[in-house]
């Protein structure tokens, strides 16, 4: 009998320890294969998704669609924040298989405390707002009025561009297009706007820092009055101004990715800056692989935008431009279709590249 049990614990390990091979190598090849990072198994339990792997938000889009899809669980996505590391992502999908094969025990012993039990942080501080008001009339023709005469006075005394290429921009059509820009300077959107014809720059929706956005119109517990009504008011006149929706870092990016297509459904173009951040020294960022997700899924075509001169203006620090001293260019519209995600936003990277 003994022998008989032993034989028995040692073909249950064997299975056990061949189930978690095999979870850990799916996970590593999906891994690989959304953050365009190889390969994957060699990275430690350690490793962030966010520092080490170059997952932006959108990037987590895909890469939370195929881990439901491989492993036929739900994660919560608040779980999975900028900290989530392999292990933590490990401990989730663990978590999600015991869920789906016996859930009634599982909801005993899983709880409200269950998150920070398996060490991954929750981000259910505030929600993060997505504004459909300023898409809505009248902030919409408040916003016409505010470009022209507030936002477009002021780029063409500051920084009066030379724009190259807005021939191109006949061949999009009258419907939506996404505009994809390398990021130099806080002025970036503004610019981006007064290159644009009228009729596009007063329909056009820009993905922000979704931390920001948030922080202004929800501020932390503590936060003084005076802070608290200077954040509201920040965000009120950016929203007004630019129309802008968060694309957080954070949790709610699912919800980000959803409102950009709402948008587009309803006759707005896109604006998004691929990089994740301002670029230094005078190079662009890699661009992030979410970017090419938001692509495949809009399926809008797509228009590649160069800010030239911005970084020598931000280095020597001035405020002022000389006339044609920043140059901005559009490239030539684009469709993909079925490419990968990681595909498609090298290939715009290229063409922001070489404009």
């Amino acid at each position: 009998v003994a022998a008989v049990a032993s034989a028995r614990l040692a073909e249950t390990t064997d299975a056990n320890v061949r189930a978690a091979a095999s979870s850990a190598d799916g996970l590593a090849e999906i891994i690989t294969r959304v953050s365009g990072y190889a390969p994957a198994t060699r990275l430690s339990p350690a490793s962030n998704l966010t520092t080490d792997l170059k997952l932006d938000s959108l990037g987590r889009v895909e890469l939370l669609g195929a881990l439901e899809d491989r492993y036929q669980i739900e994660i919560d996505e608040a779980a999975f924040t900028a900290a989530t590391t392999l292990g933590d992502l490990r401990r989730l999908i663990s978590r999600g298989e015991r869920e789906s094969t016996d859930a009634d025990r599982v909801a005993g012993e899983v709880g409200p405390t269950a998150t920070a039990h398996e060490g991954v942080a929750s981000d259910r501080v505030a929600p993060y707002p997505y504004p459909r008001w300023a898409r809505r009339f009248p902030a919409t023709w408040i916003r016409i009025a505010l470009l022209h005469l507030v936002v477009f006075p002021l780029v063409r005394w500051m920084c009066p561009l030379r724009v190259e290429g807005r021939e191109r921009l006949a061949r999009l059509g009258d419907g939506p297009a996404l505009f994809v820009a390398n990021h130099v300077t806080r002025a970036d959107q503004a610019l981006v706007l007064a290159a644009l014809p009228a009729r596009r720059a007063r329909r056009i929706a820009i993905a922000m820092d979704g931390e920001l956005l948030r922080d202004w119109r929800h501020a932390p517990p503590g936060t003084p009055l005076v802070t608290r009504l200077l954040g509201l008011a920040q965000y009120a006149l950016v929203v007004l101004f630019f129309n802008v929706f968060p694309l957080p870092k954070k949790s709610g990016f699912r919800r980000s990715f959803a409102y950009a297509g709402e948008s587009v459904d309803l006759g707005f173009d896109l604006l998004v800056f691929p990089e994740g951040a301002r670029a230094g020294e005078g190079r662009m960022n890699p661009f992030m692989a979410g970017t090419g997700l938001l692509v495949r899924e809009l399926g809008a075509p797509v228009v590649p935008v160069r800010l030239d001169g911005l970084y020598q203006l931000k280095r020597e620090g001035r405020r002022h431009a000389q006339p044609g001293e920043v140059t901005l260019t559009f490239g030539e519209p684009v469709r993909f279709g079925e490419e990968e995600a990681g595909e498609i936003a090298k290939e715009l990277e290229r063409r922001v590249g070489s404009l």
